[in-house]
């Protein structure tokens, strides 16, 4: 079977990660633009000041996307190019330079996907009432999402609301390697059902004012397999499921929580705090579409030894990951049937196919492929080429495996590479690269096409049977 006609092949960044101009035309500071500037928070002082400059050379870029044949870019929105303090007063200059990038996109018939939260919240309301711990930001955050939609709607179909609500809260108030910097899991979990609240309401918004449009959320996704078939693993796999994976999908695509990861952390972290009203709301809407992240795979194991965090490979120095758990849960194992990459991600083409027929099963909803790539040095030859093939091979498997999938009965709408352009890694700065256009850095930030760009072009002109 071949990929339906209108299948949308696509490719994706985020403001923070590619635009630059961070104080540029009224734009307010966020949570990143300080916390990066912290000594030692960031890989090697990186930040995201200038990133690729998008925000002043979009032109330049969409028309690169064009001669590529894109279908689809996903993108988010800068809150604070919007709204400066979060709140208040809307930037005009913020609202036209996100229309242009839509008016740009449809000239050349590129379908804009809008991405409203990708981790960049305004500092003023992280000072204000602590961002995503106080309820307050339901509101502040569902006004933002009405601009959008209102000043949007009319040319953008897909939207996306959050962006792996599972990560940002987690690096962010768990382990402290992201904004605000917390360890403190009942902070976590009590954010975490922030953003499902946020989503819910976002969704509700939605649906009365771009009646014709598709909206969802993206979940950073990790299928696993259990490491041996001794029960004890067994039922490792099904705690890491209820508490890491089913945790965040339900609560965002049924509306509940898993109920025995809800008493356990009720229990032992007295959160997520429900408040009457919570539950009706969180069941009140329906998403059109789930949004995947889909990097690599897990193994799962017993975690008798109480291993905790140790941890994560930011450098690239391949099989320096050490063993990372949850004591009492789970932990994290090495898959010796799989390779791995530098920053020690399982490479598993299959696993996306496994994975999605998981969520068919669960849920039952359309299925978009948000993000999915390959973060490497890419090696640049003795004339400047730059010859990425083992992203190609990346790709082209885990595109076999969408068609594999598709096959199989599975409703996948898009299919959206991470990222079009090389960017800035929120913990890995500028040295892991995963776009098909790289920026040379010391050259004005001229963009040079790699091999993966002409490669994803034939892919796109024969609709997925040239891989």
């Amino acid at each position: 079977m071949s990929f339906p006609k209108d299948f949308l092949w696509g490719s994706a960044t985020a403001a923070y990660q590619v635009e630059g101009a961070w104080n540029q035309d009224g734009k307010g500071p966020s949570i990143w633009d300080l916390y990066s500037k912290i000594p030692g928070t960031t890989f090697e002082g990186t930040n995201g000041d200038i990133a690729a400059d998008h925000y002043n050379r979009y032109k330049e870029d969409v028309k690169t996307m064009a001669e590529m044949g894109l279908k689809a870019y996903r993108f988010s929105i800068a809150w604070t190019r919007i709204l400066p303090e979060g709140s208040g007063e809307i930037n005009p200059k913020g609202v036209k330079f996100y229309s242009d990038l839509i008016d740009e996109l449809l000239k050349y018939d590129i379908e804009p996907m809008v991405t409203l939260y990708h981790w960049d919240l305004p500092q003023a309301l992280q000072d204000k009432y602590a961002g995503w711990e106080s309820r307050e930001i339901i509101d502040d955050f569902a006004n933002f999402a009405k601009i959008c939609f209102e000043n949007y709607g009319d040319r953008v179909k897909y939207w996306i609301v959050m962006n792996e609500p599972n990560v940002f809260i987690d690096l962010g108030y768990s382990i402290a390697l992201h904004p605000p910097g917390v360890k403190d899991k009942k902070r976590a979990l009590n954010a975490g059902h922030i953003t499902a609240l946020a989503n819910a309401k976002a969704i509700k918004l939605f649906r009365d004012i771009v009646p014709n449009g598709k909206i969802g959320s993206s979940i950073a996704y990790g299928p696993a397999y259990s490491a041996s078939n001794l029960p004890e693993d067994k039922a490792a796999l099904e705690r890491y499921y209820n508490h890491a994976v089913w945790w965040w999908f339900d609560v965002y695509f049924k509306g509940e929580y898993p109920q025995d990861a809800l008493d356990y952390n009720q229990k032992v972290h007295g959160a997520p705090e429900i408040y009457s009203g919570d539950l009706e709301l969180l069941k009140s809407v329906n998403s059109d579409f789930i949004g995947i992240n889909y990097y690599c795979t897990q193994m799962i194991a017993d975690n008798k030894e109480n291993v905790g965090y140790n941890g994560m490979n930011n450098s690239g120095e391949k099989n320096s990951q050490k063993e990372n758990g949850v004591p009492g849960l789970f932990k994290h194992v090495r898959n010796t049937n799989l390779e791995y990459t530098d920053w020690d991600w399982a490479i598993d083409p299959d696993g996306l196919r496994y994975g999605m027929l998981q969520l068919k099963e669960r849920y039952n909803l359309p299925i978009l492929i948000s993000e999915n790539g390959l973060g490497a040095v890419d090696p640049i030859d003795v004339e400047g080429n730059i010859q990425d093939i083992p992203r190609i091979d990346y790709l082209r498997e885990h595109i076999i495996a969408c068609r594999n999938a598709i096959n199989e009965g599975i409703d996948l709408i898009g299919y959206c590479t991470w990222s079009y352009i090389d960017l800035l890694s929120w913990l890995n700065g500028y040295k892991k690269q995963y776009g098909f256009v790289y920026i040379d850095r010391e050259n004005n930030l001229a963009r040079k096409k790699k091999a993966s760009y002409f490669w994803y072009k034939e892919v796109i002109e024969s609709n997925g049977e040239k891989i």
